[in-house]
């Protein structure tokens, strides 16, 4: 992580999937794929490199629709994960429900920065009204048009919350999403589970 330049880290910009929330793709196909095919399935059929369409804007009724054309033999699975997206995300990771609360608590700025389907994030933020409440605004990558890493997302995230980079400590599982956030500026933290997490954010002074 680079140094702040002196600035104070003063607000907390998180990830959603796998930071906050467990994405389980598997745990919901597995109900609806026979145990034969289900790694066929999540290798070839449901891969992330097809469901980053939906985080980019595109509507799950043109992707669904050519995913089944291609294997047709799959279309009632295909046709569960739009309106059951919600479902693929089994709750909150442990601590961090107990981590955001305590931020919140202290008066800490919260936001979110998330690669998410502006059709699925409706009514995965309304079943998660309880935590979603303490957030001060969420950039969502299916809304925008703009995907992490793309360096334009975190641009407009700072524009919006109206910080600065080196204001702001950045949370995401993923490499290439940390790195491009420090490159303008804010600083990142690799997500490794909740406790160093809350020490990172002690030492910051933000706990």
């Amino acid at each position: 992580m680079p140094p702040s330049g002196g600035r104070r880290t003063r607000a907390v910009i998180f990830d959603v999937g796998n930071v906050l929330y467990d994405w389980n793709l598997r745990q919901f196909f597995e109900k609806l794929v026979g145990d034969h095919e289900l790694e066929l399935f999540l290798r070839e059929v449901v891969t992330l490199d097809w469901h980053g369409q939906h985080d980019a804007g595109r509507p799950f009724a043109e992707t669904s629709a050519e995913l089944t054309a291609a294997w047709p033999r799959f279309a009632d699975a295909i046709a569960a994960f739009g309106p059951r997206f919600s479902d693929t995300v089994t709750g909150l990771l442990p601590g961090m429900g107990e981590l955001v609360r305590a931020l919140h608590a202290r008066g800490v700025p919260l936001y979110a920065i998330t690669n998410f389907s502006h059709e699925f994030w409706p009514p995965f933020r309304m079943r998660e009204t309880a935590i979603f409440d303490l957030f001060a605004d969420i950039v969502v990558s299916g809304e925008e048009r703009l995907v992490k890493p793309d360096p334009a997302i975190y641009a407009l995230a700072l524009d919006r919350f109206g910080l600065d980079g080196p204001e702001a400590i950045f949370i995401d599982d993923r490499d290439e999403n940390i790195r491009a956030a420090e490159a303008i500026g804010i600083r990142g933290h690799i997500f490794r589970g909740a406790a160093p997490l809350d020490a990172e954010l002690r030492a910051l002074g933000l706990l």
